[in-house]
């Protein structure tokens, strides 16, 4: 141990005298006689309940290493992408959530590769050893390959992303707003949702709506009957892993709020403003938003077998990845397909995440303890979404449920989880006063950027 931390001092020497920072993170004095390092890359729903498993335990050091300095509220992202809610209402420091527990550090850096052979990750920021390793990083946008779509499509994953959808719908409605040709209007007032999942219909609903209710009164210079919403999906019909009563719930529900649904097509081009389908035709718009799928991210470093569908690690019944010896998978990014139950996997959801922490820090304490480890087995607790005003669908795991009762079953769902994020009952109340008034104020176009003297012009990413 002494000659890699030794090698590891000079490659430190060296690099930075090219202006490249490693850092070396070594038991600190405090830390001494914890017995164990556990490095977790990602701050999500699995590295942050894995974290809350092994809190303030002597036997371990944690370390959580994540791009970003907050840990964020996925479900309702797309309500930040909206202007319904401040990105602050989901999202939290690291450091502020972690600043009493004694056996927790924290680690700002992009994870860039894995070297299993000497125990150690490298970021964008440091070098990184550790004595087990969790990879925790979640998906990405998956575009299928299509260039042109990810280049100019707008994907919904992050914070970043969602407050950019939110500026440039607003900046696309006042260049609506200004504009007398009518060719031209509609297209900016077009738009196309690629992907009929949940987070496709919660947006598709939300927009509608908002559309509705607030785009006539305070756009009066827009011709609403030029605009036109429309949710695509490649499956026969919405909420495909949800049951039928949901589906055709959701798909009634926005088909009432003027949402045009085109179910078996799928998106295979964007060009010059002009959505591509599979079936030949084409739909102008200048906002393409893309909730269509997802693809784990890349993770350099771990073997080629061990990388299964979907770039996902695939892992054995205790989530450690296949091929490794003390490397785990936790959350959307892991492939297990021990459980008799999931033969193709677990379902990438929020709940197999946090289940899949829980159990492996129980792990990580019976190792210690040189105990039998436990399986891991996901308890389905059920899914649910949001699609319109009052209106939501609940699916459990013996019955289901539509309405207004599960408009209330969400709204609790949603708000208990937010731990630490602010006062829950404030933010609830907020929530409901605003739903009811469809009146949230903080439409604003906010880019940060320095003064150069010089206008920066729209363009998508």
């Amino acid at each position: 141990m002494s000659i890699f931390i030794t090698l590891i001092q000079i490659f430190d020497t060296l690099f930075n005298s090219f202006g490249f920072i490693i850092e070396a993170i070594i038991s600190p004095s405090q830390y001494q006689n914890m017995k164990k390092h556990i490095v977790i890359v990602g701050g999500g729903f699995a590295g942050i309940n894995l974290v809350k498993s092994l809190v303030n335990d002597k036997r371990f050091r944690i370390t959580l290493v994540d791009k970003n300095n907050y840990h964020f509220f996925p479900p309702l992202i797309y309500q930040v992408a909206t202007s319904f809610i401040q990105a602050s209402n989901i999202s939290y420091p690291f450091r502020k959530m972690f600043a009493n527990d004694k056996n927790v550090s924290y680690h700002m850096g992009d994870f860039l590769k894995v070297v299993p052979e000497e125990n150690f990750i490298e970021t964008d920021t440091g070098i990184i050893t550790y004595d087990y390793l969790v990879m925790a990083l979640g998906t990405e946008s998956n575009f299928f390959g299509m260039e042109n779509v990810q280049k100019c499509a707008l994907p919904m994953k992050t914070i970043d992303e969602a407050l950019y959808l939110r500026n440039y719908m607003l900046l696309t409605l006042e260049e609506a707003a200004r504009n007398h040709d009518i060719k031209e209007a509609q297209k900016l007032q077009n738009v196309v949702i690629a992907g009929g999942g949940p987070t496709g219909v919660e947006l598709a609903g939300m927009l509608a709506e908002m559309g509705r209710h607030i785009a006539e009164k305070e756009y009066p210079e827009i011709k609403l009957g030029l605009s036109n919403l429309y949710l695509i999906d490649a499956l026969p019909t919405l909420l495909s892993p949800m049951s039928k009563m949901a589906q055709e719930t959701a798909y009634k529900k926005l088909e009432k709020l003027g949402v045009k649904i085109i179910l078996n097509v799928s998106v295979k081009d964007y060009v010059d403003n002009k959505v591509i389908l599979s079936d030949g035709k084409s739909i102008e718009t200048e906002t393409l938003i893309w909730t269509s799928g997802v693809i784990g991210r890349e993770v350099k470093g771990i073997p080629e077998e061990s990388i299964g569908k979907g770039r996902r690690l695939l892992v054995d019944a205790y989530n450690k990845v296949n091929g490794t010896q003390n490397i785990y998978a936790l959350g959307d990014i892991a492939l297990q397909l021990t459980e008799e139950k999931y033969p193709k996997g677990h379902p990438q959801l929020a709940q197999v995440a946090i289940q899949h922490a829980k159990n492996l820090g129980e792990n990580f304490k019976r190792m210690d303890k040189n105990q039998e480890l436990k399986a891991f087995k996901y308890n389905d607790k059920g899914s649910m979404a949001i699609i319109s005003k009052f209106n939501a669908v609940v699916d459990l795991p013996k019955f289901s449920f539509k309405g207004f009762p599960a408009w209330l079953t969400w709204l609790f769902i949603h708000i208990i989880p937010l731990v630490g994020f602010g006062s829950k009952i404030r933010l609830a109340f907020n929530w409901l006063r605003l739903f009811i008034t469809n009146n949230p104020s903080i439409r604003l176009v906010l880019q940060p950027k320095k003064n150069t003297g010089t206008n920066t012009q729209r363009s998508k990413k």
